[in-house]
């Protein structure tokens, strides 16, 4: 009892509560066998009977319990009377029955609800009359409630009548719900159709809660099982009907499926069953209760029931009047009235969105239930569209962050809203191009990272969640191919059309397949991008995205499958972007991007389309196959150049640069992908080339190198000073921060300068006006110092400091700086241009048909261009005038030569003239040309003959290591200098002129310096022939050994340098028939191994047979005989008047080494003469060169006189053989690093030989080392001899490991080392070994 009292005080309910705990203790224990367990539960039952009343045990628990208990007699008699009590409640008719009801009471009930509600009656009064009649007539309330749900829903829009009188007159909401669901099971039959006024009223009924939407829902059909098996059902009939239009099909199998499809359409002909829960959603919508309108659609399957178009219709509605306050004060555009909608009158409905932030409430949410369903409502979607930009608007406007942080959350909603919504509602628009130009609207105002994910999304997801998008994706695969089968350049009007019909809806598909198209036709290039014409704003951008994902696939291969050309899929979408980004306004931003982010990664393949891009927009065109018009205009000014420096003339480019220029400049682009190229041009060697051919390396780097030639002129020419300058960081800063190569920077630092002296000079002309000529020169000069100091000062740090003890920072900064622009006027370029616009001109006056108002534009435009040439040409002579005056003044101060000549010149190749003349076409020209003005300047300590010496005498090195279009550079440099060789050695007016009397010809050198009167110490020109004709022989030599080594590198380069210099090599018939011996049989042995090698063979081959009649016999190239002088020692002999001439001598005499042939006792003779002179020469003067001993000893042979004009057979084949010998042992089997090693050697043994017998001098002293020597060493007296013979071996092994650092110190190199061997194997015939005569490479 104490127990039972503390649960009573514990809780109320206590009773209850043990009620339910014994009830379902009676159900476990009367399951249980052990019948002592139930005989505790009924003692624990009895127990409690003073704190739980009988009644509520009678009501829980079994009967058979309760008689054990003693609560009831007999369990039978119990159950019996359950029975009739509940027959008597629940099924028993109340004698409210139709015999005692009357008639009249519902007529009057009926007339009661009927009459007219418009006065003062109110559902009180009507209610209270109901009640009246209820009692009076004796009639069934639920009776008089079903009549009250039946004139209701045929009154269905008196709401506010009905809804109070429902609400006053009932209070059990279970009845209400139970006869709406009888209301509605009665509709359930087969064909029967329920009334959309019981769907009103139930949805009424629902908003205000009179009924429980779960309570109602069980009575509507179907059930949700059935929803979703039909909903699966439609998934896989549009999956079906997409993979037959993808399938080719016999015609038999056509027919058949015709077949099937009719039987199938005929079957959704007959007349589905009435979808309840469908019809209850859309009254909700319509009355706006969108609270119980999202529980439904929650049941059912995605999109399941906007699927139904007046479900989607109903909820477009809605979305209408929630937005309309908001899109009347936000979005309606200038101009534009539309009309007015009446908002909803239920108070119950979701209220209007007055601000952005309103839409949040529930907007949002509505549209991505629609989904692509708002194509039903193109009304709807321009409004949302419209709301959309005016946010966007009102978004980037905002300053103040933490407002914009609020704003982000709307912003993603935006976001969700155009993925869900928008773009796959525009899919199912057929054809509305006013809809995609809307849309573009709103889209341009996101980056375009976020479009570019909207339309990867639309693509590649959206197609695939939707029945009815994956039938529209599939037919309109199936409509592009039947376009593009039938797309030729004839019908590109009405194709484009059809083109861009489709395209206004499906473009991701559209393009996608078109796209797959081109790289398989590259032929359909032209017209698709012609056909474009028709497509929206938005389907460019679209197109762009396109196009960079189909550059960006993982799953195809960029280089083909031998893995040494560029795969044409890729050549085919580099040329598509150039045409389309240039013809059309699609934005650049993504493809620029793109670019980037490749090369950032490593990547060079796709430099392949900034280089179309930039050639196509800017007109830009980059191209080592330039003829000499070509090239000779592109030196002129920007209008010279687009009208005679390109194949292609491309027209009309100002538009599409000046985009090109925008992009870069808005996303700042510009600098980081010239750093990007000009770092991945060593990428590509060291670091992306690893594993690929050494053909495919080549090419990606020559890609990335023109690419970055191509770039950088666009910005050059198209960006303002300010912009250049203000983009472009200081030449120290590329280098030592950017690591950027020198030439590189150089090349991006260049038109700075230019821009920076340019507008120095016109400030300070303004400061000064009318003043005169020279005046201008001078302040030129003022505007060049003052900007080129900082420029000295920064150029120290590239380079170690004892590069500057022989080239000062301002010869270097001005080597780099200048152009062919700066140095020459292409005079005949101009004339050539202008001379062809007036023959333009004449042929417009005399053509007939062409209309007058045509004539007079075609006039006008071809004279302004030849005012505008002449204009430039005029500008650009002043120009080079002041820049030539310039360099006059400053030549003085550029070469310090504390070393000596020799090395001052090494390090003028190799830091200057080797890295730009293969950078590209123009600047081969210029370093050619840069020579010959340094020659023609009389350049202090700049000896001409050493220069040229050094590029001819071996090339076999710096050809190997270039590649393909660095060779045709490298040609095309040697070609200018050959030219410049060739003039002064066809006529001695010319070369006495330009040659006579500068100190580039002394052969011998003195601590004085040059006095410029000096004839004797000058090269005569008849010397200066002879060497000519050893550079020749040199030239040929180095050739066959590249022919012979059977190397694709070697092979390819020099047949493309040899070509290059055609023009002016080979001018010997004897070396000629060399060559073409040796290309012979390359064309004989690569014909069927390398098609490449034997094409390139073939050309020169032809074209060298063209060139025969130009060759002369090698004793009119040069006289071979020498004219006979005194051998005295006396005459080798330092001194002002007696030097010159032997020096001249000896130099000639060692270029005719290995030409002159002589019989054994001769040799013998002349070994015996040279060493009894070299003795007394050393005797007379201890201070003279090794070169003068040399020079003697030539000379004593040259006195012999032998019949060198003609060989005979015997002694000519004898020659070939010991020079094949000779050959085969320096190229079979070794590699070059092995041959410079050996050669290495030999040099210095014939140097430790040497030096016990002849007195080292200065001059050959300083080339042991590339450190500067000391003051006393330097101003001994220095005697120079023939070029080629201050290359003996005084490089140290530390400058020979080196050039494999740099590719263009590898010529340097090879010359030096191979002079080293030919001094140590003269050395050894000397002491008396069998001498092995030199001769050229011989025919085999």
């Amino acid at each position: 009892k104490a127990i039972v009292f503390v649960f009573q005080e514990l809780r109320d309910d206590m009773p209850s509560i043990l009620a339910d705990v014994f009830c379902i203790l009676d159900i476990e224990t009367g399951c249980l066998e052990e019948k002592h367990k139930r005989d505790h539960f009924t003692q624990l039952v009895g127990a409690c009977l003073i704190c739980v009343p009988d009644g509520m045990l009678k009501e829980r628990l079994d009967p058979e319990t309760l008689e054990s208990l003693g609560l009831i007699k007999q369990a039978q008699q119990f159950n019996q009377k359950i029975v009739k009590i509940k027959t008597k409640l629940f099924y028993k008719q109340q004698k409210f029955n139709l015999l005692r009801e009357e008639n009249e009471g519902y007529a009057k009930l009926i007339a009661e609800l009927g009459q007219d509600l418009m006065g003062n009656l109110t559902s009180h009064l009507v209610l209270e009359n109901i009640k009246s009649l209820i009692g009076c007539f004796n009639l069934d309330p639920n009776r008089v409630l079903d009549i009250i749900l039946e004139v209701y829903e045929c009154r269905s829009e008196h709401d506010e009548f009905f809804i109070p009188l429902i609400k006053s007159y009932m209070c059990e909401h279970q009845t209400l719900c139970h006869m709406l669901g009888f209301k509605f099971k009665f509709h359930q039959e087969p064909n029967g159709e329920t009334p959309s006024s019981l769907y009103h009223i139930a949805a009424a009924l629902l908003q205000h809660n009179l009924i429980a939407l779960e309570d109602l829902y069980v009575h509507l059909l179907p059930l949700d099982s059935s929803i979703v098996e039909e909903h699966k059902r439609e998934i896989l009939e549009a999956k079906q009907i997409a993979r037959k239009l993808t399938m080719v099909l016999v015609p038999s199998e056509k027919t058949e499926d015709k077949e099937k499809e009719k039987e199938k359409e005929e079957e959704k002909n007959e007349k589905p069953p009435d979808n309840q829960k469908l019809g209850l959603l859309e009254a909700l919508l319509r009355i706006g209760d969108w609270q119980h309108a999202q529980s439904i659609m929650d049941q059912m399957p995605a999109f399941y029931a906007t699927s139904h178009k007046a479900i989607a219709i109903a909820l477009c509605q809605l979305l209408h009047l929630i937005v309309e306050p908001l899109y009347r004060r936000a979005a309606v555009p200038k101009g534009a009235k539309g009309g007015l909608m009446t908002p909803l009158r239920n108070k119950q409905a979701l209220r209007p969105a007055e601000s952005f932030d309103d839409l949040s409430r529930g907007v949002f949410a509505m549209l991505c239930y629609l989904g692509p369903h708002m194509s039903h409502d193109p009304i709807l979607f321009a409004k949302v569209v419209r709301l959309g930009k005016s946010f966007m608007k009102e978004y980037q406007n905002e300053s103040r962050q933490d407002t914009k942080d609020k704003m982000d959350s709307l912003l993603s909603c935006f976001l969700s809203t155009a993925d869900q919504v928008l773009l796959p509602s525009l899919s199912l628009m057929e054809c509305n191009a006013c809809m995609s130009e809307e849309l573009w609207g709103f889209f341009k105002l996101f980056p375009y990272q976020h479009r570019y994910r909207l339309y990867g999304q639309w693509k590649n997801e959206t197609y695939g969640n939707h029945p009815l998008l994956v039938k529209i994706k599939a037919q309109t695969v199936d409509r592009a191919k039947y376009i593009m089968k039938r797309l030729t350049k004839e019908n590109v009007k009405p194709s484009g059309r059809q083109i861009g019909k489709l395209s206004h809806s499906n473009p991701t598909i559209l393009f996608d397949y078109i796209l797959s198209q081109i790289q398989w036709y590259d032929n359909l290039i032209s017209p698709v991008v012609d056909s474009l014409k028709y497509l929206t704003s938005l389907n460019y951008d679209v197109l762009a995205y396109c196009i960079i994902e189909a550059l960006a696939n993982p799953e195809k291969e960029k280089m083909k499958h031998d893995d040494t050309t560029i795969s044409s899929w890729l050549q085919s979408l580099a040329s598509l972007c150039g045409a389309v980004f240039r013809k059309y306004p699609i934005e650049l931003a993504g493809l620029l991007q793109y670019v980037t982010n490749q090369l950032k990664a490593g990547k060079s393949f796709d430099l392949l389309i900034l280089k179309e891009v930039v050639q196509k927009m800017a007109g830009i065109e980059i191209t080592d196959e330039m003829t000499v018009e070509q090239l000779e205009a592109m030196t002129g000014g920007e209008q010279l150049k687009a009208e005679g420096g390109y194949f292609g003339q491309i027209r009309n480019t100002k538009k599409s640069s000046q985009r090109l220029k925008d992009a870069l400049l808005d996303h700042e682009l510009a600098l980081p992908l010239c750093l990007l190229m000009a770092q991945q041009r060593n990428g590509v060697v060291f670091s992306e080339g690893g594993e690929k051919h050494l053909k495919l390396v080549g090419k990606l780097y020559d890609q990335c190198h023109d690419t970055l030639v191509q770039f950088g002129g666009f910005l050059a020419s198209n960006l303002s000073t300010e912009d250049y300058i203000k983009r472009v960081p200081s030449v120290d800063v590329l280098c030592n921060q950017f690591h950027t190569p020198h030439d590189a920077a150089f090349f991006l630092s260049r038109p700075m300068y230019a821009h920076q002296i340019l507008s120095k000079y016109d400030e300070l002309k303004k400061a000064e006006k009318g003043s005169r000529q020279q005046q201008k020169v001078h302040k030129y000069i003022a505007a060049c110092e003052q900007i080129m100091a900082p420029v000295h000062e920064a150029v120290v740090s590239l380079h170690l400091p004892r590069v500057w003890d022989d080239l000062r920072p301002q010869f270097y900064a001005t080597f780099w700086s200048l152009t062919m622009y700066d140095l020459a006027v292409p005079h005949n370029a101009y004339d050539r241009e202008v001379n062809k616009l007036k023959i333009q001109i004449k042929a417009i006056d005399e053509n007939t048909e062409m209309p007058l108002n045509k004539k007079k534009k075609e006039k006008e435009r071809c004279t302004a261009l030849q005012d505008k040439l002449q204009e430039e040409e005029k500008k650009q002579l002043e120009h080079v005038q002041r820049v030539l005056h310039r360099l006059k003044l400053e030549k003085d101060n550029w070469l310090l030569a504390k070393s000596t000549k020799n090395e001052t010149i090494t390090k003028f190749l190799q830091l200057c003239i080797f890295p730009r003349c293969v950078f590209s076409a123009i600047d081969a020209v210029y370093c050619a040309r840069f020579v010959e003005l340094v020659h023609q300047q009389k350049t202090p300590n700049f000896c001409t003959l050493l220069c040229y010496d050094r590029v001819f005498s071996d090339i076999i090195y710096t050809v190997a290591s270039c590649t393909e279009n660095e060779s045709r550079r490298y040609g095309r440099f040697l070609c200018c200098m050959l030219e410049t060789v060739t003039r002064w050695h066809s006529d001695r007016a010319i070369y006495e002129k330009e040659c006579g009397n500068y100190p580039g010809f002394l052969t011998i050198f003195r601590a004085s310096g040059f006095d410029g009167g000096n004839k004797a110490d000058q090269l005569d020109y008849e010397n200066f022939r002879h060497v000519v004709h050893k550079w020749h022989y040199k030239l040929t030599k180095a050739s066959v050994h590249c022919l012979e080594t059977g190397e694709y590198t070697h092979i390819r380069n020099i047949l493309i340098v040899l070509t290059k210099i055609l023009p002016w090599y080979p001018k010997v018939l004897n070396l000629g028939q060399a060559l073409e011996c040796r290309v012979h049989k390359i064309c004989q042995e690569e014909k069927e191994k390398r098609p490449d090698l034997y094409a390139l063979a073939m050309g020169y081959s032809g074209q060298l047979k063209g060139r025969k009649v130009h060759m002369v016999p090698e004793n009119e190239f040069h006289h071979k005989e020498q004219p006979v002088r005194s051998a005295t020692p006396g005459t080798l002999q330092n001194g002002p008047g007696n030097t010159g001439k032997p020096a001249a001598a000896a130099s000639a005499g060692k270029a005719e080494e290995g030409a002159v042939e002589d019989s054994g006792s001769k040799e013998k003779e002349d070994k015996e003469k040279t060493t009894k002179e070299k003795k007394e020469k050393k005797d007379k003067n201890p201070g003279s060169t090794p070169e003068a001993k040399a020079g003697g000893k030539d000379k004593q042979k040259e006195e012999k006189p032998t019949d060198s004009k003609e060989k005979t057979p015997k002694a000519d084949k004898d020659k070939r053989k010991d020079d094949k010998k000779e050959e085969k042992s320096k190229i079979d089997g070794k590699s070059a690093e092995k041959e410079w090693s050996k050669e290495r050697d030999l040099s210095n043994d014939s140097k430790t030989k040497e030096g016990s017998k002849v007195e080292k001098n200065a001059g050959a002293g300083s080339m042991k080392s590339l450190v500067p020597r000391s003051e006393g060493v330097e101003n001994q007296t220095k005697r120079f001899k023939h070029p080629t013979h201050q290359l003996n071996g005084n490089c140290r092994p530390s400058v020979m490991r080196n050039h494999f650092l740099h590719t263009f110190t590898n010529a340097l190199v090879f010359q030096e080392s191979r002079h080293d061997k030919e001094k140590s194997e003269k050395k050894r015939d000397s002491t008396g070994a069998k001498e092995e005569k030199k001769q050229y490479p011989l025919m085999p």
